[in-house]
């Protein structure tokens, strides 16, 4: 049988038969997908193929095959083990949701995410929320670094799950495909689906007010379908990853900006770094290429798995 994978709880995945049924399966033997070592051999979003049960009076199964990606977006472990997690499979867009307090999402984070999605060929959509908390100043901050992405060519929208602003703008942009939603713990992600899709009821909970941090309410990754024709990917709060498997010379070719550049430099193989003549340097110097965003990349040229300090990756 063929199925989609909608749970996955470590050793037990929640697989939707193509007749609509679910079931409870394992996996049979052990798993190493496109040559990935990994946490998570299997997981939401991947098509597999499964047989039933025969010995269980359960809806239960037994996975004997992985079905080729279209995509994955990965995660390295912050620890010192530094493995591999596959966060999802198969993914149209990714809905990246950032908020400027309560918890704060840095900059450096965004662009950390937006370096991993791109180098597997998803696309993001930053979505600015909890806009109805923000004061004057704070709205100019956000519309300030809203338009940084823009120029880059990120689309952006502002949304807020108490006044219900952005909500149809994202059930557009979600129809008809499987979209993840991603971000900080905190920033108010479950309760934005649950503004989308009510019958969802997804779990929620404050954002710790002494440490501007949140607190986990998803603990694994899971899919839902959706009232409209769309399929949602909820994942678990992320506070730190490593970029996986770029190499150094490759990092500055997902900062959009610098990519166009990049033939106008003096030397091919430039890293925006100390070389002379280069042309991202000069475009940061005229400020036609924000600093936030060199400031990353330089972050991320210097150690590409870190360093995780708690006021810039953490929130």
């Amino acid at each position: 049988m063929r199925g989609l994978v909608y749970k996955s709880t470590g050793s037990w995945y929640q697989v939707k038969a193509e007749d609509g049924r679910f079931y409870s399966c394992r996996i049979k033997g052990k798993f190493r997908i496109q040559g990935i070592k990994s946490t998570n051999p299997v997981a939401v979003g991947d098509w597999v193929v499964f047989s039933i049960d025969t010995n269980s009076d359960e809806q239960q199964g037994v996975i004997s095959a992985i079905e080729p990606r279209a995509n994955y977006l990965v995660r390295r472990s912050v620890n010192l083990s530094k493995q591999l997690h596959i966060i999802a499979a198969n993914i149209d867009q990714i809905f990246l949701v950032v908020t400027l307090k309560n918890p704060p999402t840095y900059p450096a984070f965004i662009d950390r995410f937006l370096v991993s999605a791109g180098a597997y060929h998803i696309e993001v959509v930053l979505v600015f929320n909890k806009w109805d908390r923000y004061e004057k100043e704070e709205k100019e901050q956000a519309i300030a670094l809203k338009s940084v992405y823009e120029t880059v060519g990120y689309k952006t929208l502002s949304s807020s799950a108490i006044t219900g602003q952005g909500c149809d703008e994202l059930k557009h942009l979600m129809k008809g495909k499987t979209s993840m939603f991603a971000g900080n713990s905190g920033v108010g992600k479950s309760t934005l689906i649950n503004a989308i899709e009510p019958s969802l009821d997804l779990k929620t909970a404050r954002t710790s007010e002494q440490h501007q941090q949140g607190q986990h309410t998803t603990t694994f990754a899971q899919m839902f379908d959706l009232s409209f024709e769309a399929r949602i990917i909820d994942t678990p709060g992320i506070r730190g990853f490593g970029i996986a498997t770029l190499k150094r010379h490759e990092i500055g070719d997902y900062f959009k900006e610098f990519f166009a550049l990049k033939s106008q430099c003096r030397f091919h193989n430039c890293l925006h770094d100390n070389e002379p003549q280069c042309a991202v340097k000069a475009a940061v110097e005229s400020k036609s290429i924000a600093q936030s965003r060199y400031d990353s990349y330089r972050g991320l040229l210097d150690d590409p798995d870190g360093p995780y300090r708690t006021d810039i990756y953490e929130a």
